[in-house]
């Protein structure tokens, strides 16, 4: 199991998390954050032993890349590309993870999810999606690893989608948020939980989830060394 935070995005908890999860998910400075907080992200992620990956999302800050922005999937794979190259830049990848609405429209779209997979495979990098939607399935036909993701903050519908943020109850609280972790590191559904790390009060989630993946006796390590599926 892994455990990972969506980081780099200037949410001021992140020093605190990085203590807790496995993996980071640096944002690309494009969707929130800059240059500068991805490029000290990175750095204290690697003094850390924290596994790095890119987390390249719609360029809208005004809506934190939470909102769907009309774009081809050529256009798609060119901002993906832009972003996670800039990340590159700094130092290996072991992932890419879109961010927000970017992540939602790929879980859904076969050719923008596959746009997604060539990018990472052309870093030697993994894919991060839902098990059951288009990502997971875009990385087994791009032959890269492909990483099953749940979430341990927010609350999953029927379907496998998450809640909407609109709606209430569709963030988690530190108690809730632990026991759907446990439950879906036990399930062998998942490859890695996430914890949102612009969530006020993040860092105490990724805390208790850290401690109640310990007391489970449930071990995590850093997404590469899993076998792909």
């Amino acid at each position: 199991m892994n455990l990972n935070a969506d980081l780099g995005e200037g949410a001021g908890e992140d020093e605190a998390i990085l203590h807790q999860v496995d993996s980071a998910c640096v944002a690309c400075g494009v969707h929130a954050g800059s240059a500068s907080i991805s490029i000290a992200t990175v750095s204290r992620s690697r003094a850390l032993g924290v596994e790095v990956g890119a987390h390249p999302g719609y360029d809208d800050r005004p809506n934190f890349g939470r909102v769907e922005v009309p774009m081809s999937v050529k256009e798609i794979e060119s901002l993906v590309a832009f972003q996670v190259a800039s990340l590159a830049a700094i130092g290996p990848l072991a992932f890419v993870k879109a961010h927000g609405a970017l992540y939602h429209h790929c879980q859904h779209d076969r050719a923008a999810a596959d746009a997604l997979a060539r990018v990472a495979r052309h870093h030697g990098a993994g894919l991060v999606g839902q098990p059951g939607f288009e990502i997971v399935a875009a990385a087994e036909r791009a032959g890269i690893p492909a990483y099953r993701e749940g979430f341990a903050d927010r609350r999953v519908l029927p379907d496998g989608t998450l809640a909407p943020r609109r709606e209430p109850g569709s963030m988690l609280q530190p108690e809730r948020a632990v026991e759907q972790a446990v439950r879906m590191a036990r399930s062998g559904q998942y490859d890695t939980i996430c914890i949102h790390g612009d969530t006020p009060g993040a860092a105490a989630v990724a805390a208790a989830v850290r401690q109640a993946l310990d007391s489970a006796g449930i071990a995590t390590g850093p997404l590469a060394t899993r076998i792909a599926r």
